[in-house]
């Protein structure tokens, strides 16, 4: 041990460089000020300063999704933790690795309701998969170190640690292995893989090849298959194997929406996205299989519709590294537990040996569509003057994110939904959103992290108007930041998905769902944000080519009609193959 001493928040400091930790995203305060104190002229991490406590939490988990990395929130005490909680949600239900770090009133006030006082633990521990309350600051290191292991290893997700103010200032000795540090780590080690041995067939435990072993003869006998996969495919990096796999057996492949970017959308055998607003292909596909594959997924209610309606005649096989996921939402015949670099590749070889996917069930498939929306209309003097659909945007700006091979972050609502319709081959880590918690205001933060993470590539941050309000102010941090982000709001003066559902759902009685703005223009201008206003159809294409080449910080109010509405939809309660491919009562033409 070296002889050498250093304050609580220096230790701290030192921990997380040799963590691997290049960039933190946070907002000081009392609490946690000693340890701001200790970034004074320090070689690192960087601190991004954020506008919001919530911002910094999205800004770390669109880091740590971009680059694979663990992202680094910071905050202070009382408020500034509780502003953590929706970021940290979002990232637990989405498995994205994030350390959170949180200052707390000094050891001998917890307790007694002292200024900006809460119990950060208690009210993390439902949202996160691990919290330490710090009590010395000989622990810093080891805390640190475990923490960023919990937030990598198994299922990724947010690890809390609480230290009080006074823990950050006393002094205790620097371990050997910090001693003499002069910069930050370029890259945090592999992330370890865990092997299992706690997977089922049939309801009966079984070691995890046995599992694998039983998959392949399911897939063997099987004559309707059906390959989901999910974001775990892009956590684990076997993109390619999954790639190899479907290529090999010639197996159909659904996306989910957070696994658009596991599998390329425009290879002939991706049969779309499934669920509420899947396309009709993919629902009716799983309806009719008699074998579902599920890889890296939840199998959570958006996808499945009806549950006990879920591919009634299909067994189900999953493979996921959360023993917590097999059987939660839907009836699991073979559960294959464990990361799927490791179980993936002995079920693609066996996949390999003389199976494919019975040429009848392409047909039967092919007579679903596999795209959503209706073809473009071609472009005339009359409508170029008219008004931009959401589905005309959408496709528009998914051509410019392919073309650029840029990364797209999307908020919540039915922008969301269009562009996870029009998405083509998002390259892994390159399609960003919140699908678990469904998280809006999301998207401009996390947006900012996955810039910081990726200078090298374009990022495009998709908002509605309802969504940009509730963490606007992050444009400042954009400015600060240097970022050249291209921000486009698709503007429709409404909260979209909520008057969707009141006209559909609630018999068109819309309460709180007419939603006023400013001039989002006028309000970049004040941030020294070049901005645009664009209502007219023709004017798109341009608008969104000068907005890709700016090399600045850009924002598009992009206006569109509040009365445009997302299909396909399955309506709540309704089985897959029930879904709306129009609105009820709408006529289309033949």
């Amino acid at each position: 041990m070296s002889t050498e001493r250093a304050s609580g928040a220096e230790l701290l400091r030192r921990a997380l460089v040799d963590a691997g930790t290049r960039v933190m995203f946070g907002h000081p305060g009392g609490a946690i000020l000693p340890f701001y104190d200790a970034l004074h002229g320090a070689p690192g991490p960087y601190h991004v300063l954020c506008r919001h406590e919530q911002g910094a939490a999205h800004a770390a988990d669109g880091y740590a999704r971009a680059s694979g990395e663990v992202g680094v929130c910071v905050a202070t005490s009382g408020p500034g933790a509780t502003n953590l909680v929706t970021g940290l949600t979002t990232s637990l239900m989405d498995g994205v690795p994030v350390v959170a770090i949180t200052g707390q009133v000094p050891s001998h006030l917890i307790g007694t309701d002292a200024f900006q006082e809460c119990d950060t633990l208690g009210i993390m521990l439902p949202v996160t998969k691990h919290g330490y309350a710090v009590q010395r600051a000989s622990e810093i290191p080891e805390i640190v170190a475990e923490a960023f292991e919990i937030a990598r290893s198994g299922r990724p997700g947010p690890v809390l640690i609480d230290i009080p103010k006074d823990v950050q200032l006393a002094e205790a000795e620097i371990p050997d292995a910090l001693a003499g540090q002069v910069n930050c780590s370029a890259i945090p080690e592999e992330q370890r893989r865990e092997r299992f041995a706690n997977s089922w067939v049939d309801g009966e435990p079984a070691t995890t090849g046995a599992a694998v072993a039983a998959a392949l003869a399911r897939l063997r006998a099987s004559q309707r298959p059906i390959l989901i996969v999910g974001r775990g495919v892009v956590c684990s990096m076997t993109t390619g194997a999954v790639f190899e796999l479907a290529e090999a057996t010639n197996l159909p492949v659904v996306t989910t929406l957070l696994g658009l970017d596991a599998f390329p959308t425009l290879h002939p055998q991706c049969v779309g996205m499934p669920g509420m607003h899947g396309t009709e292909r993919a629902n009716h596909a799983i309806s009719e299989s008699d074998l579902i594959i599920g890889m890296g997924l939840r199998f959570d209610d958006r996808v499945t519709g009806k549950v006990s309606r879920f591919a009634p005649d299909a067994g189900i096989i999953h493979f996921d590294v959360d023993p917590r996921a097999h059987g939660r939402t839907i009836r699991t015949d073979i559960a294959v537990l464990g990361d799927l670099g490791d179980t993936l590749p002995p079920f693609v070889r066996g996949a390999r040996e003389g199976y494919r996917v019975p040429s009848a069930w392409w047909r039967r498939m092919e007579q679903w569509r596999r795209e959503a929306g209706k073809p473009d209309v071609p472009m005339d003097s009359r409508t170029a003057e008219g008004p931009m659909s959401g589905r005309q945007v959408s496709r528009a700006i998914a051509r410019v994110v392919r073309r650029d091979h840029a990364i797209v972050v999307t908020d919540v609502g039915q922008h969301q939904m269009w562009l996870a319709q029009e998405v083509a081959d998002a390259e892994p880590g390159t399609h960003l959103t919140s699908g678990g918690l469904g998280t809006m205001g999301y998207a401009l933060p996390a947006a900012l992290g996955a810039a910081i993470a990726a200078p090298e590539r374009p990022v495009w941050a998709v908002i509605g108007d309802g969504g940009f309000q509730m963490t606007s102010q992050e444009l400042a941090t954009v400015v600060q930041e240097g970022l050249h982000l291209r921000i486009a709001i698709m503007n429709n003066g409404a909260l979209g998905m909520v008057r969707q559902w009141q006209m559909r759902i609630h018999g068109g009685r819309r309460v709180a769902s007419d939603l006023g703005a400013p001039d989002f223009a006028a309000l970049a201008t004040a941030y020294r944000i070049q901005a645009e206003t664009i209502d007219r159809a023709g004017e798109l294409e341009d608008a969104l080519d000068r907005a890709a080449a700016w090399p600045g910080p850009v924002l598009l109010d992009l206006r569109i009609p509040a009365e445009d509405e997302v299909y396909p939809m399955v309506p709540a309660g309704a089985a897959l193959n029930e879904m709306w491919m129009h609105a009820p009562g709408e006529k289309v033409a033949p």
